[in-house]
């Protein structure tokens, strides 16, 4: 048996957790994320309706475990994205060149504005760092966690489906 409500619990709880501090660091904390950090909120954003399905599921326990495994390797991915941009910022290795801007589409004028005004935020450049370890090193590390822990959780001995 394993313990397949407390690992669905976790695979959804996680990552709205993740998303919510990084959109607090975001329009709180007026921290723009560079391309990498959207890289990992994409990865916590398909473990959601993953979750999802397998809260939905809950009456077929192997499919629902498989959805919340799925969530688990979402979060995973997200975690190790996390670890590759932090030894970006760290200068362990070379990542991405480009900067993150994105203006909307409309009229020339109103783009080459949107441009000026779109911060310039760098991958290779760490924000915020507490202890030494920078925000996307702190998703790797817990996401890491978090999905070895669903992961444990569901081919573990424990409780019941």
């Amino acid at each position: 048996m394993t313990n397949l409500p407390l690992a669905r619990a976790l695979a959804l709880i996680f990552p709205l957790a993740m998303l919510a501090g990084a959109y607090a660091f975001q329009y709180v904390g007026g921290m723009h994320p560079c391309e990498m950090c959207w890289w990992q909120r994409y990865a916590h954003m398909a473990a959601i309706p993953l979750a999802l399905v397998a809260y939905a599921m809950r009456g077929k326990a192997c499919v629902s475990a498989l959805f919340t495994g799925l969530a688990g390797l979402a979060i995973g991915i997200g975690g190790g994205i996390g670890l590759f941009h932090a030894g970006v910022e760290y200068g362990w290795w070379e990542g991405l060149t480009a900067c993150s801007t994105s203006p909307a589409g409309g009229n020339p004028a109103d783009i080459l504005n949107q441009i000026m005004a779109t911060p310039i935020t760098r991958c290779d450049v760490a924000p915020w760092s507490l202890l030494g370890i920078s925000m996307a090193g702190y998703n790797g590390l817990l996401s890491g966690a978090a999905a070895l822990l669903i992961l444990a959780l569901l081919i573990g001995k424990g409780s019941k489906a």
